[in-house]
Order: structure tokens, then sequence, then C-alpha cells
């Protein structure tokens, strides 16, 4: 597949749909995350340890791939603007 053109990439509509995908996939993490520590504890009868845990855990891994996400694409533009100088 080949990748968009730079006018696509930059116009508003590419934007809010990259964005957006984060929203939806940070959404989907957290909730995975809580629904884990739900079924944990009603498992092991321990009322709000894994909801707690699984909640912070999956907070602090959907941060970690939405600032990986957004600091991406800036790391791939500076390694090709070394290799075209």
């Amino acid at each position: 597949m080949s990748e968009p053109e730079p006018s696509q990439k930059e116009s508003p509509i590419h934007q809010y749909a990259v964005y957006s995908n984060l929203a939806f996939e940070m959404g989907a993490v957290i909730a995975l995350g809580v629904f884990g520590g739900v079924k944990l504890d009603n498992l092991l009868n321990i009322s709000p340890l894994f909801t707690i845990l699984c909640s912070l855990a999956s907070i602090a891994i959907a941060m970690y791939l939405i600032i990986r996400s957004l600091t991406k694409p800036k790391n791939k533009a500076k390694h090709e603007q070394k290799n075209t100088h």
C-alpha cells in the first residue's frame, strides 16, 4: 500500500482521523484493563484490589502507547532528514 501524499498527511481530516484513532485506542486499553481487573476480583474474591491495579496499569500503558505514537513520526522525520544530507 502506498503512503498518502504529503498534502493528504497534513490535511485536517487526516489529523482528525489520527487523533480520533488515538482516543479510541486509549479508551479500549483502559476498558480492557478495568474489565480484566473486575474479572480477577470476581475470580479471587478480592473486591477492589485488581480493579484498581489493572486500571492504573492500563492507564500507564495507554499513556505510553499515546506518547510513543505521537513522538514516532518526529523521530522518523529526523532520521530521514539525516539520511538525505
